[in-house]
C-alpha cells in the first residue's frame, strides 16, 4: 500500500504524529509510541478504524514493564535503520 495515496493515513500522522508512529497494512491500524518510556500501552493494532481512533485518543493500559529499547544496555547498542527497525553491530560473543 502507497501511504502517501491513503488520505486517512495522512490526516492521522498529521494529528497524532508527535504521539505516535502510525502506519498501515492491508487490514491493520498500527501505532507505535514515539516515547519508549510511556505509562500506556507502547503499540496499538486494530482493524477497525473508529476503535484505533479511540485508543489514538486514551491508550489503553500498558502491561509488564517499560520498552526494553528504553534500557540503557541495549538502547546503547541499537541504533534505528528504519521505522521500528533496530540494528546491533556488536559481533556475537565466543
Amino acid at each position: 500500500m502507497n501511504p502517501g495515496a491513503d488520505p486517512l493515513l495522512a490526516l492521522l500522522r498529521e494529528r497524532y504524529g508527535k504521539r505516535w508512529a502510525i502506519r498501515r497494512t492491508e487490514n491493520l491500524w498500527i501505532a507505535t509510541a514515539q516515547d519508549p518510556d510511556t505509562p500506556h500501552a507502547p503499540t496499538l493494532i486494530e482493524h477497525d478504524i473508529e476503535r484505533f481512533v479511540r485508543q489514538l485518543e486514551d491508550p489503553p493500559a500498558g502491561a509488564g514493564r517499560r520498552s526494553m529499547l528504553s534500557v540503557p544496555w541495549i538502547n546503547d547498542r541499537l541504533f534505528e535503520v528504519g521505522e521500528g527497525v533496530y540494528w546491533d553491530d556488536t559481533p556475537p560473543a565466543n
